[in-house]
């Protein structure tokens, strides 16, 4: 089939970048405009960003001309969705812009937490994609907003799915150790982060509580029925580059073993491949299990399934709660956790039929 025409906005960004990497050779979509600020508009785009990937820009990118974020309307309907990547104190304009005439899939916050907004992670809430329609009837739309989680969000989401669909889920609670590639470039002075934990992070606790109870929500007659339970968090920055790890404590509805979590991921797993395995994007394990008592570790782990896979260890019973289990989960959180898992949610919008809007 012919690819799909696809702009990214913020592009000369991290976040941008992230889209750039995770689109280049895509069977379906492919990138056909390039835009960001004043201060990089009109430049070949190898001039207006310090491109931060291991991986070698390419030449044809390198050579594109960067176009005006705010000028995106002239050019809409040479494309046939949006990508955007920028800063959620942005976005919001000009994600609703777009949405007003075609598909937009976002990293940031801006409409997350907007009723008429699904938090897209197929693995997750699939049955939350309708949502959209709700948004095209009331706001008068041709396209839409589908935004993914935050980063610390994903994991979290992705490790506790297994348990609520076998078990239910009492209450969770969380403390997070995360990259400093989360927190964008320049991030952190270098001396605030070296040999030190950093325990508070602006907004995040707040973001993962409210995510995670909308994203393991019901859906019914047009709405999303938050989850049943409540989280509590803590949110940490570490001296690691990629991968947030998280330390996870829950306490399920009824009796829940750690064999019975195997199990559980096994199933779940199974579900996945069948639903989501031909996705381009999708990983071939969304979960991956670890064994060994001291995994998972981000360097070793973070690159699992292209960066795609939740990593879980350390699963064991909690004797502090009722019902309880803990355990170790990981999440690259500038591929799943970011562009490459909106691209997924893309892929799934496609692949369900309300993409093309």
């Amino acid at each position: 089939m012919a690819r799909f025409k696809s702009a990214i906005l913020g592009a000369t960004g991290v976040a941008g970048q992230q889209f750039i990497e995770a689109l280049l050779g895509h069977p379906w979509f492919e990138i056909s405009g390039l835009y960001a600020s004043e201060r990089s508009a009109g430049k070949k785009y190898g001039e207006a960003c310090t491109w931060r990937s291991p991986a070698p820009l390419p030449d044809a990118i390198a050579g594109t001309t960067v176009r005006l974020t705010d000028r995106i309307l002239d050019d809409i309907d040479q494309y046939d969705i949006i990508f955007s990547a920028l800063p959620s104190d942005v976005a919001k304009k000009s994600e609703g812009d777009c949405a007003a005439l075609k598909p937009v899939i976002s990293t940031a916050s801006a409409f997350r937490y907007e009723d008429d907004v699904p938090i897209l992670v197929p693995e997750v809430n699939a049955a939350q994609a309708p949502l959209v329609r709700r948004q095209q009837k009331e706001r008068g739309w041709k396209g839409y907003v589908v935004p993914g989680p935050n980063c610390t969000t994903m994991g979290l989401i992705v490790s506790l799915k297994p348990i609520q669909d076998t078990v239910g889920i009492k209450r969770v609670w969380m403390t997070s150790l995360q990259a400093l590639s989360g927190a964008g470039y320049p991030g952190h002075p270098v001396l605030d982060t070296h040999d030190n934990i950093i325990p508070f992070i602006s907004k995040e606790e707040g973001k993962v509580e409210l995510e995670t109870v909308k994203t393991l929500g019901s859906f019914a007659d047009g709405n999303v029925i938050p989850a049943p339970f409540k989280v509590s968090c803590t949110c940490t920055r570490v001296s690691v580059l990629d991968g947030h790890t998280l330390s996870v404590f829950v306490e399920t509805n009824a009796p829940f073993t750690p064999e019975d979590y195997l199990a559980a991921v096994a199933e779940f797993n199974k579900k996945c491949a069948a639903e989501f395995g031909d996705l381009p994007s999708a990983p071939k394990q969304t979960i991956v299990m670890k064994k060994e008592e001291n995994r998972p570790q981000p360097r070793l782990d973070r690159d699992l399934e292209g960066g795609m896979a939740t990593v879980v260890g350390r699963v064991r019973p909690d004797p502090a709660l009722d019902n309880g289990i803990k355990y170790v989960c990981l999440s690259h959180n500038t591929k799943k956790g970011a562009a490459k898992g909106e691209l997924m949610a893309a892929e799934y919008l496609h692949k369900i039929g309300l993409f093309p809007a």
